[in-house]
């Protein structure tokens, strides 16, 4: 003979059942995850078709016969389309050619005081 608490039809006491706002709010909370988990896939899988190219693009090079002048020191370099543009610690921009010699100097004004 099978006692009451053994069947599976039979509800069980710890098991309360939820009221129906709550129900609803459980729904939209699983709704909430699911949406969250594909918006995650879409973007990861977005990034890897749609640029495809920056993962394999080469590094800019610097050109091989650029030199500083004599008691300049670098604090940044960019690039562009045939020059490479050097800042300096002593607050001065140096635009160097694709062939390494110096194109253009030009000097940052400090900024006005209060």
């Amino acid at each position: 003979m099978s006692s009451p608490m053994s069947d599976p039809a039979t509800p069980d006491a710890s098991d309360p059942v939820l009221p129906p706002s709550l129900r609803l709010l459980k729904w939209l909370v699983i709704l909430l995850t699911l949406s969250m988990i594909g918006a995650v896939i879409t973007v990861v899988w977005l990034l890897v078709t749609r640029m495809p190219q920056s993962f394999g693009a080469p590094a800019p090079q610097v050109p091989a016969g650029l030199a500083l002048p004599e008691g300049k020191t670098a604090a940044a370099v960019t690039f562009g389309q045939g020059w490479t543009a050097v800042v300096t610690t002593d607050e001065h921009i140096l635009v160097f050619g694709a062939d390494g010699r110096l194109r253009q100097e030009v000097t940052i004004s400090p900024a006005p005081g209060p």
